[in-house]
């Protein structure tokens, strides 16, 4: 089984940027403690995170070749219809990450463009939550398998 996580717009600052907000984690380090889940239940994960739209637009099309994709799209969720027609266009099922709540936060993270197309979400779980989504979604996975 194939897992692509996909990581958004200013991810890569994970740990120094607002950290009163996000923590002070690091995407590796995220990717470190996927991978080594990832390990014990035999999935193969790839990782990418991307600052432009299209990029991360092109990734997630790219995605169509695997079993399934986690996707924390940062501040794209709120704004790109261009990735949710990403997201509707492949076949894997999408697992939305959003390490805080964004129906806590200001009124423009409310609105999420991705929600109603995603298979499921993690919302405001910090770094935990990447784990949540891929341990549910290989179960997700295996179950329908």
């Amino acid at each position: 089984m194939k897992i692509a996580v996909l990581n958004g717009p200013n991810l890569n600052l994970l740990g120094q940027r607002e950290p009163e907000l996000y923590g002070t984690t690091t995407l590796v380090d995220i990717e470190q403690q996927m991978q080594t889940l990832a390990e014990a239940l035999r999935v193969e994960l790839t990782f990418g995170q991307y600052n432009g739209e299209g990029e991360l637009v092109t990734a997630l099309q790219a995605a169509d070749r695997v079993d399934g994709v986690i996707l924390n799209a940062a501040a794209y969720t709120h704004t790109s219809i261009a990735l949710r027609d990403a997201v509707l266009a492949i076949r894997p099922p999408v697992w939305g990450v959003h390490l805080t709540d964004p129906s806590t936060r200001e009124d423009f993270r409310r609105i999420d463009y991705l929600a109603d197309v995603v298979f499921n979400q993690t919302v405001g779980r910090g770094p935990e939550g990447y784990l949540v989504a891929l341990q549910s979604l290989i179960q997700t996975l295996r179950t329908e398998g």
